[in-house]
C-alpha cells in the first residue's frame, strides 16, 4: 500500500522527480502509514498511476513495467502476454513453477506470491482496477520473504476516489476483443463502492495460442470519523495457452510456429481482503488487514519425450503384430522398417503400451498434467507514530503478521505420440511405475502427490530520525520464522523417495539508510539492506543427490536447504537542474549467499536443487525527464552486471563445451563448469528506454516509447562457452539485442466518448526475449527424427542440440472506444 507520489517516483507524465521539497510519500511497508517526504527515503523508488498505465497501451502490469520502469525487462518464456517473467535488476517474478523468484508482489497489502513456489500469476491482478503501483528497490526487509531484488506494491481503486460509470470495448489484431465495465460511487452515510469487470479474448499471434481472461473485482468501503474499512472481493477464471520457446530452425521457417502443443494453464482464484485504518490523531495511525485466498491451477502440456530421441526404428515381431491386429491397430509395416518409411509411427507407441514393453522409451510424446490447490490466509497489523525523540522529528513504525497456507499438488505424465501438427495424442499409459515400463532399468514413475502446509510469522519495525532538517537516518528490520511441512501421499515416511519432511527457517534482516538534501533541488542517499527467502516446497522436494529428479516431471526426497540471503548496498543522487530537467543517478550491488540452483547429476538429464555459493548483481541507473509546455519527454538507462561468484557443475547437455563433447562425444548428455565471473543467463547487460507524450490539442494526445535491450546468454550456456558447429550443435547460445518502438493516440470525440489506438512494434522487428539450449527431435522441415545423428558415442547415436528462442510479438494494432456515463 505504498502510495508514492514522489519526486523520484516514476510516472508516465513526468518520469522522475517533480519536486523534492513538496511531494510526499505514504509509508514504506505494504500497509498504509503516515506520509514522509521522499527526500527521507534512501532508495530510488518508482511509481505510477492508473492514468499512466492506461496511456502506455500496455495489456497488463508486467508489460507496463517493461515499457516505462527503469531496470525492468521481461522474458516471454511461456509465450503468452499474461505469463511474462518480469525481471528487475536481474531478479524475477514469474508464473512458471521452479523459476527462482526474487521479487515480492503485494495487492492492497496481500502478498500475491503463491505459497507453492512463490510464483506470481500476473493474470490474477486486474489492470483496470489498479489505482497506483510502486516499485521499491533492493532487499527491503519490511516487505518480508522473497524481497531479494525489490518489492512491487499495487493499490486498487475505490468508489470514493474513483466515482462514475464507464464502459470500454477493444478490437484489434489476432482477433483481440475485450469489454470492460467499471462503476464507483459513495453516499453521505460513509459508504462507498466500486466494481470492475473485464472479459478479454484473443487468438494470439502464435499458432494455437488463445487467451481467455475473465476478471471481477469489487470493493465495499465504510468511513466514519477516523475509521476507514474496505472489504475487497477479487475473482478470476482464466485459460491461457502459452506454447513456450521454439527451436531456432523451426522459428526461422515460421515466427508463429510452436514446438509442441498444447500448453494450457487454467487459473481460478478468489480473494477476500478486509483492510482498515484508524487515525487517532495527526501523529498516530493504526492499520491492518485480514485475507483469505483460494487458488486452483491446472496445466496440460504436450511435450516431446526426450527418452525416445535415441531409439532406433522398431520392427514388431509376429506375435506382437497379431496382438496389435487383434486390438484393432494397423498401419505398422510387415517388414523392411527403416527410418525412411517409418520415422516414428504411432503404432510403435500404442503397441508398446499395449504389450507393456518399455513404452516410456518407444513413445515420442508426453502429456504432462499438474493440479495445484492452494488456500492461504493471514492477518497483519501496524502502528505508525510521528513525534519527537531527543528534540528531533521522529517517525516510528512497528507491526506484526502471520501468513499460513495449505497446498495440494498432483502431477502425472501420460505417454503418447506426435501428430504431424506437433500436437500430442495420449495412449492411456501413465508413468506410474507399472504400466509405464522401465527406462534404463529404473521404474518410470513421474507421479507426484504432495500435501504441504506453510506458516510464517513476523515482527517488523522502522524508525526515521531527523538528525538535522536536511539529514535523515532510517533503521529498520524484520524477523521472519517459517515452517514448511510436506507430506507425501504416495511414499511412506522413511522411503528414500518420500517427499515428507518438516523444515523450519528463521532470520532477522536489518536495513539502514541515510538521506541528505544540501539544497532544495539536490538529494543524496545511501543504504544497506538484507532480505531472505525460504526454500519453496518444489525445491525442498528435489534436493537429494541420491534421488535426482527431472523437473518439471518429477520430484524426489530431500535433505534440508538453507535460506537464500541477499545483501544490497546502493547510493545515488537525484534532483532538478536548471530548465526544469529532472535527473537521477545511482549505483547498486546485491549479493546472494546460498543461492539455489538446479545442478547436474551423473544420470542422464537428471539433477537436483542445492545451495550455491554466491551470485552478484550490480549496476548503474540513470534517468532524465523534462516537461516543456505540452511535451513531456524522458529516458532511462541501466547497466547491469549479473555474475556467478562461486564455482559449480551444472547440466550442459545442449552446450558444445560440455565434458562429453570435450571428450570426443558431441551431442551427448554432459555437464559444464561455472567459474566465478561467468554471467548469469537471460539477464541483459544494458537497457535503454525512451518516451514522449504530446498533447496536440486538449482533446488529442500522442505518445511513443522505445525499449532497447542488449543480448543475453541462453539458459544452458552458463559458462558462455557454447559454439555452434552446424551438425551436432545449432544456434549461437544467446539471444541478440533488440529495440522495439510503440505508438499510441487518444482522441476525445465528446466529453463522454473517447477513441484510443495503439500500434505496438511499429517496425515489425523480429526479436527474442530469451533463449535456452536443448535437444531437438525435429529436422529443418519440422519432421520428427529418431536417432538423428549416429556413430559418435558408446550407444552408437548422438542427439542434435539446438538453441531455442522466446520470440517477441510482431506488429499489432488495436482500437478502443470508452464511454463515460457519469
Amino acid at each position: 500500500m505504498l502510495a508514492l507520489a514522489s519526486a523520484f517516483a516514476f510516472n508516465a507524465q513526468a518520469q522522475q522527480e517533480k519536486s523534492l521539497a513538496t511531494v510526499e510519500v505514504i509509508g514504506s511497508t505494504p500497509l498504509p502509514g503516515i506520509g514522509q517526504p521522499l527526500n527521507e527515503l534512501a532508495a530510488p523508488v518508482q511509481s505510477a498511476t492508473s492514468r499512466d498505465i492506461t496511456a502506455s497501451g500496455a495489456l497488463e502490469l508486467g508489460e507496463f513495467m517493461n515499457r516505462r520502469l527503469g531496470s525492468v525487462h521481461v522474458n516471454e518464456t511461456q509465450g503468452n502476454p499474461f505469463q511474462l517473467d518480469v525481471n528487475y535488476r536481474g531478479y524475477t517474478a514469474s508464473p512458471l513453477l521452479g523459476t527462482p523468484q526474487g521479487l515480492s508482489v503485494y495487492m492492497d497489502g496481500v502478498r500475491m506470491n503463491q505459497p507453492f513456489g512463490d510464483v506470481v500469476s500476473w493474470d490474477l491482478i486486474p489492470r483496470g482496477a489498479i489505482a497506483s503501483m510502486t516499485l521499491m528497490p533492493g532487499s527491503n526487509p519490511l516487505f518480508g520473504l522473497n524481497t531479494l531484488g525489490g518489492a512491487l506494491s499495487v493499490q486498487t481503486k475505490d468508489g470514493r476516489n474513483n466515482p462514475g460509470t464507464a464502459l470500454q470495448t477493444t478490437l484489434g489484431s489476432n482477433a483481440r476483443r475485450a469489454v470492460e465495465f467499471e462503476h464507483g460511487g459513495f453516499n453521505d452515510k460513509g459508504l462507498d463502492w466500486y466494481v470492475n469487470a473485464n472479459v478479454f479474448k484473443e487468438n494470439g499471434w502464435r499458432d494455437d495460442s488463445p487467451s481467455d481472461v475473465r476478471q471481477l473485482f469489487g470493493k465495499l468501503g465504510w468511513k466514519s470519523g477516523g475509521t476507514d474499512l474496505k472489504l475487497t472481493l477479487a475473482h478470476a477464471d482464466n485459460q491461457l495457452n502459452g506454447n513456450g520457446l521454439q527451436e531456432q530452425g523451426l522459428l526461422a521457417a515460421s515466427r508463429s510456429s510452436v514446438y509442441t502443443k498444447p500448453d494450457i494453464t487454467k487459473n481460478r482464484s478468489t480473494l477476500l481482503n478486509l483492510a482498515g485504518t484508524h487515525t487517532v490523531n495527526d501523529n498516530l495511525l493504526f492499520s491492518g488487514n485480514a485475507y483469505y485466498r483460494d487458488l486452483k491451477t491446472s496445466t496440460y502440456n504436450g511435450d516431446i519425450n526426450e527418452d525416445s530421441l535415441d531409439q532406433s526404428v522398431y520392427q514388431p515381431s509376429a506375435a506382437e503384430r497379431a496382438a496389435l491386429t487383434a486390438a484393432g491397430y494397423s498401419g505398422f509395416p510387415a517388414s523392411g522398417a527403416n527410418a525412411a518409411n517409418t520415422p516414428f509411427p504411432k503404432w510403435r507407441c500404442i503397441g508398446q503400451a499395449l504389450l507393456n514393453d518399455e513404452p516410456a522409451e518407444k513413445c515420442n510424446g508426453l502429456i504432462n498434467r499438474t493440479r495445484t490447490e492452494q488456500q492461504n490466509y493471514g492477518l497483519s497489523g501496524q502502528m505508525t507514530w510521528l513525534g519527537d525523540l531527543a528534540g528531533k522529528r521522529n517517525q516510528f513504525v512497528a507491526g506484526a503478521g502471520i501468513d499460513a497456507s495449505r497446498v495440494k499438488f498432483r502431477q502425472s505424465s501420460e505417454l503418447g505420440y506426435l501428430n504431424p501438427d506437433r500436437s500430442i495424442t495420449g495412449v492411456n499409459a501413465f508413468g506410474d511405475g507399472v504400466t509405464g515400463g522401465d527406462v534404463d532399468g529404473e521404474p518410470y514413475d513421474t507421479r507426484v502427490d504432495l500435501k504441504s502446509r506453510t506458516r510464517t510469522w513476523s515482527v517488523f519495525a522502522s524508525d526515521t530520525l531527523a538528525l538535522q532538517d536536511n539529514l535523515h537516518l532510517t533503521l529498520s528490520g524484520r524477523y521472519n520464522a517459517t515452517s514448511v511441512k510436506n507430506r507425501d501421499q504416495l511414499h511412506a515416511d522413511g522411503d528414500s523417495a518420500s517427499l515428507s519432511g518438516d523444515h523450519r527457517f528463521s532470520r532477522f534482516n536489518p536495513a539502514v539508510g541515510l538521506s541528505y538534501s544540501p539544497t532544495k533541488t539536490l538529494n543524496a542517499y545511501a543504504g544497506y539492506s538484507e532480505s531472505s527467502r525460504a526454500p519453496t516446497s518444489i525445491e525442498l522436494g528435489c534436493a537429494n543427490p541420491e534421488q535426482p529428479c527431472k523437473l518439471p516431471n518429477a520430484m524426489a526426497g530431500d535433505p534440508p536447504l538453507k535460506q537464500v540471503v541477499t545483501r544490497t548496498i546502493e547510493a545515488g543522487l537525484r534532483g532538478t537542474a536548471p530548465g526544469g530537467v529532472q535527473w537521477n543517478a545511482g549505483v547498486f550491488r546485491a549479493e546472494n549467499r546460498d543461492d539455489i540452483l538446479f545442478v547436474a547429476d551423473n544420470q542422464s538429464g537428471y539433477g537436483y536443487f542445492k545451495n550455491f555459493g554466491q551470485t552478484r548483481r550490480q549496476g548503474l541507473e540513470l534517468g532524465l525527464s523534462r516537461q516543456v509546455g505540452r511535451l513531456n519527454v524522458g529516458a532511462q538507462y541501466t547497466f547491469l552486471d549479473a555474475t556467478y561468484q562461486s564455482a559449480e557443475t551444472v547440466n550442459g547437455s545442449g552446450n558444445s563445451s560440455n565434458d562429453a563433447a570435450s571428450a570426443g562425444s558431441p551431442g551427448q548428455e554432459g555437464s559444464i563448469q561455472i567459474k566465478p565471473g561467468d554471467r548469469i543467463p537471460l539477464i541483459p547487460r544494458q537497457m535503454l528506454k525512451l518516451f514522449a507524450d504530446y498533447a496536440v490539442t486538449p482533446a488529442f494526445t500522442l505518445n511513443g516509447s522505445m525499449v532497447a535491450v542488449s543480448g543475453a546468454l541462453a539458459r544452458g550456456n552458463e559458462n558462455g562457452g557454447h559454439q555452434a558447429d552446424g551438425t551436432y550443435y545449432l544456434g549461437s547460445g544467446r539471444s541478440a539485442g533488440y529495440a522495439v518502438f510503440n505508438l499510441g493516440a487518444g482522441y476525445r470525440m465528446t466529453p463522454k466518448l473517447q477513441l484510443t489506438a495503439q500500434l505496438d512494434n511499429v517496425f515489425d522487428t523480429q526479436y527474442s526475449t530469451a533463449a535456452q539450449l536443448g535437444a531437438t527431435g525435429f529436422d529443418a522441415n519440422g519432421n520428427f527424427v529418431a536417432r538423428p545423428l549416429g556413430g559418435s558415442n558408446a550407444d552408437g547415436y548422438a542427439l542434435r542440440q539446438s538453441t531455442f528462442y522466446a520470440p517477441g510479438a510482431p506488429r499489432r494494432i488495436w482500437f478502443g472506444l470508452r464511454y463515460v456515463f457519469s
